[in-house]
């Protein structure tokens, strides 16, 4: 199994859902994992160390093994078919280890708290890992981002949004203000 980190949970504002990227500890390669807004949300609380007034769903899983005492050993992210990655949460109790199923996004959220490692079977990493871009010669081509299987980029819509009101202000004409900053309705105006 290779062992990762959470390296940035990504938001994507054109879609409701997220991506968690891992990266390997003793290598160059990343893991993307789509996840949900509430999955991506409950890992970034617990890697921010946010104090929150209640429990949230995983902190209540790891408060229930702990109150049949049993502790989150580490997750595994152990298959991917079909472009859809599968979980592992090994539990140890009374000195036997369990398995139990999970989506990944459930079990990255859980291991946060729990502060185990997370492995990625070598196969999914072979399947589902990219390598960051070398420096290439200027001109070189280069596959488009979606081929790599990189997200595009956040689009910035508050200057899209902006435009709008730049136009407007800029179709102002300040030069035709009385001192009052009322439009000037001096009889010379031919609109009058």
């Amino acid at each position: 199994m290779i062992e990762v980190v959470i390296d940035s949970v990504r938001v994507n504002l054109m879609s409701p859902h997220r991506l968690v990227i891992l990266r390997e500890t003793q290598g160059e390669r990343y893991l993307p994992i789509w996840v949900g807004p509430y999955e991506a949300e409950a890992i970034t609380i617990a890697l921010q160390e946010v104090e929150i007034s209640r429990p949230l769903t995983h902190d209540l899983i790891r408060n229930i093994l702990t109150a049949f005492n049993a502790r989150v050993v580490r997750i595994e992210i152990v298959s991917l078919r079909a472009d859809i990655f599968y979980g592992n949460i090994v539990v140890e109790q009374n000195g036997r280890e369990v398995n139990i199923d999970s989506r990944p996004s459930d079990a990255i959220a859980l291991a946060v708290r729990a502060h185990v490692p997370i492995l990625v079977h070598p196969q999914v990493m072979d399947a589902g890992g990219i390598l960051p871009e070398k420096d290439l010669p200027e001109g070189a081509p280069s596959l488009p981002p979606a081929e790599r299987g990189v997200p595009p980029p956040p689009v910035d819509e508050s200057s899209e949004r902006l435009d709008v009101f730049r136009n407007f202000i800029d179709k102002l004409d300040f030069g035709k203000l009385d001192d009052k900053g009322k439009p000037d309705a001096s009889p010379s105006d031919p609109k009058t």
